[in-house]
């Protein structure tokens, strides 16, 4: 699969077609030997297919569609689509009604013409970093795949689909890096744009206070691309490149760079070493209050407690529908009093306007993803390994949720090593100046040959 311009010139130069891109994406999915009936939940080929073919006919007919209209791109199981169940990946949700419209996400893609090739696997209600799935399989990350490491959650499905060419481009969420963590694990891009600029109506929320809508694709660019979209920005222009000279860049030293392994040492370096090497500043930016995050998830955090007012209901009487890993964290949350949720939510204003102090130096906050590389499954079979690689994992995305920031990984790993993200944080709203930073230190720390 290519970048969405690669397709958006190909299908306006008639060099391919919109059924001939579909065709590809299907085959993939079926693929007895492939990770589609693990990537995907739900698939309707023959409803595909016949959107692909209104496409085709508008474009033979002389009419000028939607610039992207006819790309294929797959959808989290978070999200309403008019007649189709929203599961969230769980069991619990089966004699749920059909949506009877589409959330204003999917609306906003369906209007610019792209195609929703199927609904896309995750982590029961989004509660983990990993994105394994009891109930439906889980697929398996692309790098190292005999040795079948995970996918990297909870918008597994969507990364994969875009790394085994099944789709174009992934719709996700992001509460506390459900985006950046499967793109930083399987080596592709994820963005996490400022929470208030692309409407959550219509989604299964998990914490209200800290969820996103975000996406995964293979670059900065696509990321740019949907994120107009979504956020029905009237200029659909790619944002310009920013000369990175001109750009105060920041390296967090606190809480992110702790515990890191040494792919994730080794290539994080690596990338500081590419952008001072252009002559970019960057210089170390301390911020221990960072570590005050922990000690907020004590009782599970503000996502226990939101996530338990919105499932309390739904345990009665159905407690062993669900993932016992994701039913032990929501359950957590019935050990806050409306006091200690009120004292977390001003203690995430507090850091707020710490950060907004310390950063006010910066443009541009540098950091890995993930101190980590995709773990094998077999490393996860222990409750107690699970959690602790779970709340690694979470970690460092979890600092731009809080902190009510947007956030991009960009792959920067060496040829066949292990994938590793290069996160880059920028300010509350900043989201098309944290992709015009972005897009240009891609160009600078990226081997586009893997993309």
């Amino acid at each position: 699969m290519k970048t969405l311009e690669t397709l958006r010139q190909a299908l306006a130069n008639n060099q391919t077609t919109s059924r001939d891109i579909i065709e590809e994406c299907l085959a993939r999915i079926e693929d007895k030997e492939g990770e589609g009936s693990r990537a995907f939940i739900h698939v309707d080929p023959a409803a595909v297919r016949s959107e692909a073919d209104a496409m085709d006919r508008l474009r033979n007919n002389g009419a000028e569609p939607s610039p992207y209209a006819g790309i294929p791109i797959s959808v989290k199981d978070l999200f309403d689509i008019q007649g189709q169940k929203t599961l969230a990946g769980s069991r619990v949700l089966a004699d749920s009604p059909p949506a009877v419209k589409d959330c204003a996400a999917v609306a906003r893609l369906r209007t610019a013409g792209f195609i929703i090739i199927g609904r896309t696997n995750m982590t029961e209600f989004a509660y983990s970093g990993l994105g394994l799935n009891p109930h439906y399989g889980t697929p398996k990350n692309p790098y190292d795949r005999h040795s079948q490491r995970i996918p990297g959650g909870s918008s597994s499905g969507g990364a994969i689909s875009i790394t085994d060419g099944m789709a174009a481009a992934a719709l996700g969420t992001d509460t506390g890096g459900s985006c950046r963590i499967p793109a930083a694990m399987s080596g592709i891009v994820g963005l996490k744009p400022t929470a208030a600029r692309i409407p959550t109506d219509g989604v299964i929320p998990l914490s209200t206070s800290l969820d996103s809508v975000g996406m995964l694709a293979y670059s900065t660019r696509c990321c740019a691309i949907l994120d107009s979209i979504l956020s029905a920005e009237e200029d659909l222009s790619m944002p310009a490149p920013i000369d990175p000279e001109e750009i105060r860049f920041g390296v967090v030293t606190d809480y992110v760079l702790d515990d890191m392994d040494h792919n994730v040492e080794s290539a994080f370096t690596n990338a500081l070493s590419k952008l001072r090497q252009k002559g970019i500043e960057v210089a170390d930016v301390p911020f221990p209050e960072l570590y005050e995050i922990s000690t907020s998830l004590t009782k599970g955090g503000l996502s226990a407690a939101e996530a338990y007012a919105w499932h309390r209901s739904l345990l009665e009487g159905n407690m062993d529908k669900y993932d016992p890993r994701v039913s032990a964290r929501i359950i957590r949350g019935q050990e806050q009093s409306a006091a200690d949720y009120i004292d977390l939510l001003n203690a995430r204003c507090e850091l707020i306007k710490k950060a907004e102090t310390v950063f006010s130096s910066f443009d541009i906050l540098v950091f890995p993803t993930v101190p980590i590389i995709a773990p094998l499954f077999s490393e996860l079979e222990n409750d107690d390994d699970y959690a602790r690689i779970n709340l690694l994992a979470l970690r460092n995305p979890t600092v731009t949720n809080i902190l009510d920031r947007c956030a991009i990984s960009i792959p920067v790993q060496e040829p066949e090593t292990a994938p590793v993200g290069l996160m880059l944080m920028g300010e509350n709203g900043a989201d098309r100046n944290l992709l015009s930073v972005s897009i240009a230190v891609e160009a600078i720390v990226r081997d586009f040959s893997q993309a």
